[in-house]
């Protein structure tokens, strides 16, 4: 499975997610596994990142904290903005990692573009 991790800012535009998605992955192998996107619970409200998944056609899911927490430790990328905002380490790394659940492994770290934040991890699903 291929989970992508994503962060915004409150009001981020959709063509800014959908374009730092797809530049992400651009340098991602392609799998015959799902690909899923992640971010933390207080964005479920976020019309732009909801609508970015329509356009990409996949799967969004909303994470608790707790979920995020618990595999801070892989974490390569901190986030001061996350920390203050949230009290959590990352979004979109944390959440890529959550989302990709047995044997996740981070293999594109954080990228940031005009307020928004992107990460891949591989895994075996949740």
């Amino acid at each position: 499975m291929i989970a992508i991790g994503i962060g915004c800012r409150r009001g981020s535009a959709k063509d800014s997610i959908v374009k730092l998605v797809r530049e992400a992955l651009a340098g991602v192998e392609e799998s015959d596994g799902a690909v899923e996107l992640f971010s933390v619970e207080d964005k479920q409200d976020e019309t732009g990142l909801i609508e970015a998944a329509a356009v990409l056609q996949w799967p969004l899911h909303f994470l608790s904290h707790a979920a995020l927490q618990q595999v801070e430790a892989a974490v390569v990328t901190p986030s001061r903005f996350a920390e203050a905002a949230l009290g959590l380490t990352s979004v979109s790394e944390a959440a890529a990692l959550a989302g990709a659940g047995r044997g996740a492994q981070l293999i594109v770290p954080r990228m940031t573009r005009d307020g928004v934040t992107c990460a891949i991890a591989l895994g075996g699903g949740r």
